[in-house]
């Protein structure tokens, strides 16, 4: 085989729609832009969402609901999830994010999922109270930011 002999896959290579070159074509007289309106014309444009007039979908859909902007979205780590450190370490955003249990820079809560068996001081943003319990009662303290 040779580089010249070389050729695209079959199928792969298509043949660009020559409009407006006869009858016998199946794209001539109207080159495929049907009769008259908006589209059929030279420079004719439409924002891609425009539906001709038609109450457009956005408007026809029921709207529910508020989302507020500004709402905080914590990343969570369980008390069973702290487990992995040494007893009496600290721990902050930076060691949870260094062990994988957290990614980004969002705010951090700890919650009471599980058992923890060693006793750490957490440095976080948020925690619930049988998670701040949790920590407490092997001796640990919680520190909010």
């Amino acid at each position: 085989m040779r580089l010249g002999e070389i050729s695209p896959a079959k199928g792969a290579k298509k043949d660009r729609k020559r409009v407006g070159r006869g009858e016998s074509s199946g794209v001539g007289k109207t080159s495929g832009r049907g009769h008259k309106g908006q589209m059929s014309r030279s420079g004719a444009k439409h924002r891609t969402w425009f539906e001709g007039g038609q109450m457009p979908l956005i408007r026809r859909t029921p709207k529910k609901g508020f989302k507020p902007p500004y709402k905080l979205i914590y990343q969570i780590v369980n008390v069973r999830d702290l487990n992995r450190f040494e007893d009496g370490q600290e721990i902050d955003f930076a060691v949870l994010k260094s062990n994988g249990l957290i990614s980004g820079k969002k705010p951090v809560k700890l919650l009471g999922d599980g058992e923890l068996r060693v006793s750490l001081n957490i440095t976080i943003d948020a925690a619930t109270t049988s998670a701040v319990e949790k920590v407490e009662k092997l001796g640990g303290k919680v520190k909010f930011l």
